[in-house]
């Protein structure tokens, strides 16, 4: 590949391949330098005939994280939750940092699969056939955990209302 097409790829996918391995270790820091990681290592074995780069970085990330997690055999935490730049009332920060907080305690209760599931279809936007590609499931078993994920997810948030 050419330095522009490096260059080009690097700037439409690091940022959401950081969010995705932020929502994967709570850590900003490993997060930026396991996405460096991810660049060095996709784009010099990305292969020719490879049809979907981004499923690619999505799927080298994900790799590079799960060997992290099992070398130093920490816990992946739930979705961290981003402040807004935006004006808004006390009363209305308050109510969606409760909703927030709700929704990230509601996914953090899902299963290891489930829970990154939703985080690769809601959060980075993948479509289903990219999340197996990116799992190395099959397209129907990632549509059926998706369908398990939301109907668990609705049933907490249903049964914890305030």
């Amino acid at each position: 590949m050419k330095n522009d097409a490096l260059k080009l790829i690097y700037e439409e996918y690091s940022r959401e391949i950081f969010l995705y391995l932020l929502s994967l270790c709570g850590n900003k820091a490993t997060a930026e330098e396991l996405m460096q990681e991810t660049f060095v290592k996709a784009l010099l074995s990305l292969p020719d005939s490879h049809s979907n780069a981004r499923a690619w970085l999505y799927t080298v990330a994900r790799n590079l994280f799960l060997d992290r997690a099992r070398r130093s055999r920490f816990e992946t935490p739930g979705l961290e939750s981003e402040g807004e730049d935006r004006a808004a009332s006390p009363e209305e920060l308050m109510i969606e940092k409760q909703e927030n907080e709700r929704l990230r305690m509601a996914v953090s209760r899902l299963d290891e699969r489930k829970r990154e599931v939703i985080r690769l279809h809601y959060f980075s936007d993948l479509s289903f056939s990219e999340i197996a590609s990116v799992m190395g499931l099959t397209l129907e078993n990632v549509r059926v955990l998706a369908y398990r994920a939301k109907k668990e997810l609705k049933k907490y948030l249903e049964d914890n209302q305030k």
